[in-house]
């Protein structure tokens, strides 16, 4: 996504408004005061016997208008008020009274102000749970929940997850709540009609209506997204809303929008029910939530990865690196290894794999399903636990190019290689018992530059197998194209990360 995704905070404060600077997502939360936008309509929706009233009847009810308040940074007096430092009042004080020896009149004071911020939630248990997105509450000093019928009732946060933006509040009534239902998700499909409900602005309950655009979105938000896609028109205030089907039920809820500038151009997301209802039941028991830990750098098996190691068709995590000391390096797993299952679950791609690890308790047992050297083996591994101190490794590197030298020609894949030599391990600051051939070079017009090789890379290995310098990569290389394969394996070191690369013959 582009830099108009944006995240926005708006606050209230003492009746003004803030907007906190927009950075890269846009959280549909908002303050009290309404802002004027223009939104799209949504041509040809149909409601089921004509009308959305029966489902609308039926949820409102149970959504919630969720205000949080939160201590703000001191705030800096305007320039008409502040004396003193680099006012510009300074010189006309220092004219009548600085040179008489007269003190100075000071600064006043400044004061932290309360903010206050407005999201949405919804009830999903009689006894006052409440569902929302972690963004609504994050940094809050208190929570306020405002039932559909003006009910204005604290809250308590349960329990909340970042890396999810999930959080469970609980507010106590006098009587039982209204609820929703959850739905289910994974039977959504693009062209599907949905609802979103929430206080877009703080201007009240409000209902707009869609379709589903896609599945399957990635707004580099955390490491679990899989945002559903919608046209019905989110806004700011709606964060933790729920979006429903057309049988009323919860299928997910309203987190994010993509704006250019502010307000909805139906394009909105919301996280998948299935995916939010694991999270929240284990956030109803209080705490945080602790992922489990593999300890593996994975990347997609493409048709041309397949082709290489063995595969009949494009699937799986492929395992680019295994940290040291990790689960995944006590079990037995390799560099090279095409995960395929997790726990009984098939791995379609490297999310699968994350999200099936995520959801298993540190300490579990669990077996792998790994292809390996033309076959399928089964491995078990003790999954550890994830913390923000365990950082993954980065797949992007420092495209750093070494010392110009001899290179040996690669015509078939479009590469120049050289050895290592001191010079070239200082400058790409490898250590002293690595090995591999450096790309010198890379045609733009050949096969390696299609599939994204640069100078700098070390490659380590060709279809698995190490190689020590240029000449022995040359002639693994030559091997791979004699054999048959429409594409090569290889195993490249790039900055602090490894990552493979199969390059296709025929794009030669």
């Amino acid at each position: 996504m582009s830099d108009i995704i944006r995240r926005h905070r708006v606050a209230a404060l003492l009746g003004a408004a803030l907007i906190v600077s927009p950075f890269v997502a846009s959280f549909a939360q908002s303050s009290g005061s309404a802002v004027a936008t223009t939104q799209t309509p949504v041509a040809g929706i149909t409601a089921p016997n004509g009308s959305f009233a029966p489902i609308v009847a039926v949820d409102k009810p149970a959504v919630v208008t969720v205000t949080t308040v939160m201590k703000a940074q001191p705030q800096d007096m305007s320039e008409e008020q502040s004396f003193g430092g680099n006012s510009p009042f300074d010189d006309y004080f220092r004219q009548f009274f600085g040179d008489q020896g007269i003190p100075m009149p000071k600064t006043p004071p400044q004061q932290a102000q309360r903010a206050e911020a407005l999201g949405s939630g919804f009830i999903v248990d009689a006894d006052g749970t409440i569902v929302t997105n972690n963004h609504v509450i994050d940094g809050a000093t208190s929570i306020k929940v405002t039932l559909d019928d003006g009910t204005e009732l604290p809250a308590k946060l349960v329990g909340h997850d970042a890396k999810n933006d999930l959080a469970v509040l609980k507010i106590k009534a006098d009587k039982p709540l209204p609820t929703v239902k959850w739905g289910d998700s994974d039977k959504l499909m693009p062209g599907d009609q949905v609802l979103a409900i929430g206080n877009p602005f703080g201007i009240g309950t409000t209902v707009t209506a869609g379709i589903v655009s896609a599945r399957g979105r990635d707004l580099n938000s955390g490491p679990f997204d899989d945002f559903i896609q919608i046209d019905a028109p989110i806004n700011h205030g709606n964060s933790g809303g729920p979006l429903v089907d057309v049988a009323g039920n919860v299928v997910g809820i309203n987190t994010a929008i993509y704006s250019p500038n502010g307000g909805s151009v139906g394009v909105g997301f919301a996280i998948p029910s299935d995916q939010a209802q694991k999270v929240v039941a284990k956030l109803m028991k209080g705490g945080n939530i602790q992922y489990g830990y593999l300890g593996v750098q994975i990347q997609p098996v493409t048709p041309d990865v397949a082709g290489a190691v063995g595969l009949d068709h494009p699937g799986g995590a492929l395992v680019s690196e295994v940290t040291e000391g990790s689960p995944a390096a006590k079990a037995g797993i390799k560099t090279g290894d095409v995960i395929t299952s997790f726990a009984g679950e098939a791995i379609k791609d490297p999310k699968d794999l994350s999200r099936a690890v995520a959801d298993v308790a540190p300490g579990a047992k669990e077996t792998l399903d790994v292809w390996r050297g033309g076959k399928t083996v089964q491995i078990s591994a003790d999954v550890g636990r994830n913390s923000d101190d365990v950082k993954s490794a980065s797949t992007e590197g420092d495209n750093q190019k070494p010392s110009a030298g001899q290179a040996l020609r690669v015509p078939s894949l479009g590469l120049g290689l050289t050895d290592l030599t001191p010079d070239i391990r200082e400058e790409l600051n490898l250590a002293a018992n690595q090995h591999g051939a450096v790309v010198e070079r890379v045609n733009p017009d050949k096969a390696a530059a299609n599939a994204g090789l640069q100078p700098g890379d070390v490659i380590v290995a060709v279809d698995q197998s190490p190689v020590r310098n240029a000449r022995q990569a040359n002639q693994a290389i030559a091997e791979a194209g004699k054999s048959g394969r429409k594409s090569v394996l290889l195993l490249v070191d790039r900055g602090d990360a490894q990552i493979f690369v199969a390059i296709h013959f025929a794009a030669g």
